[in-house]
This record gives structure tokens, C-alpha cells and sequence, in this order.
């Protein structure tokens, strides 16, 4: 048996089933067969193919199944000579449902693929849980951190203020210091705005 995959079924993947299904009934083939066919080409099991038919891919091909029929009827009378009444008699007639249903272990199969995809269901919604957690975590970091750092551009750039208020102060003094003679004696005072103003020497 065919692995199997935990994946939705594509489009080309329902077309291709359609058409191996078709071909099987219009060459006188078993559904099963071609579930068989098809999961071995899509690494499914064949119990998955026939559900997959008879779930959803058979209801969108009922006139393609009933040309396939008539032209599986064309075929032998084509092809058989005229039999006795005896022989038509024993001659197995076909069902339209004698081929739909799996087997118990193809049953089986499916339904063990189903309980795995339960569980990887329940797995990637913990997991989504708590990815969602963690952003709305790394989100509160993130605005704390947004918030520190307009506090500390504000200090720097109070400090940058206070740096130039100092060179400024300091160029001020310099240039009085220059412009007399008496350094050794010279004093200075700040009035109330804070400019420094020389003192008359005593």
C-alpha cells in the first residue's frame, strides 16, 4: 500500500482521479483498481482515493460516468459473439455499487490518516497559541523599549544643552581674561542671570 499524505486534495489531483476512474468503467475495470492506480501515482492510499470519489469527485462527473458506461456497453457488444441464454445467465451482471466501498483495512487506513490529521491540527493550534503570545510579549517589549529610548534622547539632548551652555560660559571668561592686563588680581562675579562680571580691584 501507498504512503500516505496529509495534504488537501488539488484540482489536478481530483481531474486525474476523474479520468482513471472513467477510463476503468469504460474498459470494464474495478473502481478500486483505480483507486489503487491513482494512490500509487499521488502516494495516497486507494481507501483515501475512494473517498475522495464518492465524498465529492463522483458528483461532478455523473454525465461523464454514464457516457463511460455507454461506451463500455458499445465496446462488448462490439467485441463478444452471440452467447447462449445459459451462458448470459450465468454471466455475473455489473452493479453500479458493487466496486464503490473499501475494504475494512483501506477503512481502517483512512481513518487512521484522519486521527493523524487531528493530531497535527491540535499540534499547529497549541504551536499558533503560543506564537500569538509571544508576539503580543515581544510587542509590549517593543513599545517599553520605544518608550525609553524618547526619554533618552530627551536627557541627551538636555545634556547637550548644558554642554554648550558651558563652552559658552567658558569662551565668555576667556575673553575677559584677555582683555586685562592684571590677570594675577583680576575677579569676576555672576550677577543673577548668570553672566560673569568683573570686579574692580580693591
Amino acid at each position: 500500500m501507498s504512503s500516505t499524505r496529509q495534504d488537501a486534495w488539488s484540482q489536478d489531483e481530483d481531474l486525474l482521479l476523474a479520468e482513471v476512474v472513467l477510463r476503468h468503467i469504460r474498459e470494464g475495470g474495478t473502481q478500486l483498481q483505480a483507486f489503487e492506480e491513482v494512490g500509487q501515482k499521488l502516494s495516497r492510499t486507494g481507501a483515501a482515493c475512494g473517498f475522495r470519489w464518492n465524498s465529492y469527485v463522483r458528483k461532478q462527473y455523473r454525465s461523464g460516468i454514464e457516457l463511460a458506461k455507454k461506451q463500455r456497453k458499445e465496446q462488448k457488444k462490439k467485441g463478444i459473439t452471440v452467447q447462449s441464454s445459459h451462458e448470459d445467465i450465468r454471466q455475473p451482471k455489473e452493479s453500479d455499487d458493487s466496486n464503490i466501498f473499501p475494504s475494512l483495512n483501506e477503512i481502517t487506513s483512512y481513518l487512521t490518516y484522519l486521527e493523524g490529521v487531528k493530531e497535527q491540527e491540535h499540534k499547529l493550534s497549541t504551536e499558533k497559541q503560543v506564537l500569538e503570545e509571544r508576539v503580543i510579549s515581544l510587542t509590549e517589549e517593543n513599545d517599553s523599549l520605544r518608550h525609553e529610548q524618547v526619554q533618552l534622547k530627551t536627557e541627551l539632548q538636555t545634556v547637550k544643552e548644558d554642554y554648550h551652555s558651558l563652552l559658552s560660559f567658558l569662551e565668555k571668561a576667556r575673553k575677559m581674561a584677555v582683555q586685562t592686563e592684571d590677570n594675577e588680581n583680576m575677579k569676576f562675579q555672576m550677577d543673577k542671570n548668570g553672566n560673569l562680571q568683573r570686579m574692580s580691584n580693591k
